[in-house]
């Protein structure tokens, strides 16, 4: 499989060793890294999936094919969650050196998932008999979209840094509310595959379809597929800056119970909401009617107030949860949001792990799940349903509230609303990094995100994904907002992945029945 002529006078070349690809490889993940937030430029992603696949294709066999994508996976991952060492080290309290290895072997288990991709690629090629269109246009976009997909939920899923939110912003966002962010990622394969052809006799239908490819994505940014509901409301975003150090010290808290009801009271709005864990102790350890006093002020102003705390039910198991008070409703029980998807280690413990979270000191470490449909929150004319930090990187379950209410004849919630705490990874790359996964989500639903955090970034997006308001980070401040809410479905809400995953699927059935047509006129030949 040639790309360019060779010259035969030339004399050969030794082939390259698997180890040098493996180097190229984990470069080329690394670089990938700047094609995301803050950096922003998300061609080089392209580029670097085109230098993979390209590694891949020239790989001696299946296991090398396999090595070099555990390269690259190696060298996206560490290179783009190294911020993970701050939370373990600084905040954790685990000593730096395993801190370190911690990192580096999250890194290598995540890389699996692209050794698998780009092992069953070469696999298949080995297996059918394929032209390097077939493979770089089919095989190789298929495998990776479908492993991407699978580390997306297997073992609950680490979806940070999925292909498609480097496009939030390229011509290729236009397909995010038919596509969701996987199915971006699979386009953004496709384009890199189709680099891998300009010096093939198809680069002309290559380049053709590439430009088609990206037209329509820039005509699909003109779809209005939700319309607005309802008045705007008014929206108070409280930054609390509260140092991730002191945030759960008992001689702390009462100043940041204080501080936030004095955030809170400061002036009205449709809705105020606090970031998560605000408050960081249970309702029944809270200062006598401090919950009152703040019902008391939502009745007074027509405030709807949500607060992140931690909540118990009736088997006095730990929640991480939203908790709504609304002026229209009497001193509780207030409206719950109850956190669904929980962090790994940081909110639930996996089965004969408790030994490495006895090594952190993380607080409310072992937390029940919300369920997976809850109600979304009531303010005025909009319906706003909250997520908790890490929930907002799983948009099929996202879009699979908003589509459940639908089903069920209900109205689907008009804003999103995420809450977080991400003192935890003090100013690094992870701050913009779940910005930008906020902005997904907006383009996938076609709904407004608010984002109340700790540290940051505290931000109102509009239902385009488009960052309306942002406050600087590691800052105690307040954002003052107007947001309307919209309805309506996208064909993401209403499929989710499921159109992604049929289009990947499709992708490789089309290569096998170009694999045996090509056997079959191989067999008529002879």
């Amino acid at each position: 499989m040639r790309f360019r002529r060779a010259d035969p006078n030339a004399p050969a070349k030794p082939p390259r060793s698997t180890w040098a690809r493996m180097l190229t490889a984990a470069v080329a993940g690394a670089v990938a890294v700047l094609a995301f937030a803050p950096f922003g430029y998300w061609p080089l992603q392209i580029l670097s999936l085109g230098v993979l696949f390209y590694q891949v294709l020239r790989a001696s066999n299946v296991k090398a094919g396999a090595l070099i994508g555990w390269a690259y996976g190696f060298g996206w991952c560490a290179a783009g969650t190294h911020w993970l060492y701050i939370s373990m080290h600084r905040y954790g309290d685990m000593a730096a050196p395993i801190a370190a290895i911690a990192v580096a072997l999250l890194a290598l288990l995540m890389a699996i998932y692209v050794a698998l991709a780009m092992g069953a690629a070469a696999w298949l090629r080995q297996r059918w008999v394929l032209s390097l269109p077939a493979m770089t246009l089919l095989v190789l976009p298929a495998t990776w979209t479908l492993f991407e997909w699978t580390r997306g939920w297997l073992f609950t899923g680490f979806p940070w840094l999925a292909t498609g939110y480097a496009h939030n912003t390229s011509p290729l966002g236009g397909f995010a509310p038919i596509l969701g962010s996987y199915g971006l990622g699979w386009l953004a394969a496709l384009s890199a595959g189709a680099l891998l052809l300009l010096t093939h006799r198809t680069r002309w239908f290559a380049l053709g379809g590439v430009i088609a490819l990206y037209a329509a994505g820039i005509g699909l940014q003109y779809v209005a597929w939700t319309h607005p509901v309802g008045r705007p409301i008014t929206v108070r975003l409280l930054q609390g800056n509260v140092p991730q150090q002191q945030k759960f010290d008992p001689g702390f808290v009462l100043g940041a119970l204080q501080m936030y009801q004095s955030a809170v009271t400061s002036a009205p709005a449709d809705l105020i909401a606090t970031p998560e864990t605000a408050v960081t102790v249970l309702p029944h350890q809270l200062p006598p009617g401090y919950l009152d006093s703040l019902a008391t002020y939502s009745q007074q102003t027509g405030s709807t107030i949500l607060v992140g705390m931690p909540v118990l039910d009736e088997q006095q198991r730990f929640y991480n949860a939203a908790v709504g008070i609304t002026p229209n409703g009497t001193p509780g029980p207030y409206y719950q949001y109850r956190k669904h998807h929980l962090v790994p280690f940081g909110e639930f413990v996996p089965p004969g792990l408790h030994w490495f979270v006895a090594m952190m000191a993380i607080p409310l470490g072992d937390m029940g799940r919300g369920a997976e449909v809850q109600a979304p929150l009531p303010v005025r004319d909009q319906l706003v349903l909250p997520n908790i930090c890490y929930e907002d990187l799983f948009g099929e379950e996202i879009a699979g509230q908003l589509a459940s209410a639908h089903r069920h004849g209900k109205q689907s919630a008009s804003v999103l609303l995420n809450i977080s705490n991400l003192a935890w990874f003090g100013d690094s790359i992870a701050i913009p990094q779940h910005l930008q996964i906020s902005q997904m989500r907006s383009l996938e639903t076609g709904r407004p995100m608010l984002r109340s955090t700790n540290t940051g970034a505290t931000a109102v997006i509009d239902g385009k994904g488009v960052v309306q308001s942002l406050l600087p980070p590691e800052q105690q401040a307040t954002l003052t907002a107007k947001v309307q809410g919209m309805g309506g479905m996208t064909p993401y809400i209403l499929y989710g992945n499921k159109l992604v995953l049929a289009l990947a699927a499709l992708a490789l059935l089309t290569a096998f029945l170009l694999s045996r047509a090509a056997r079959r006129d191989l067999a008529a030949q002879q």
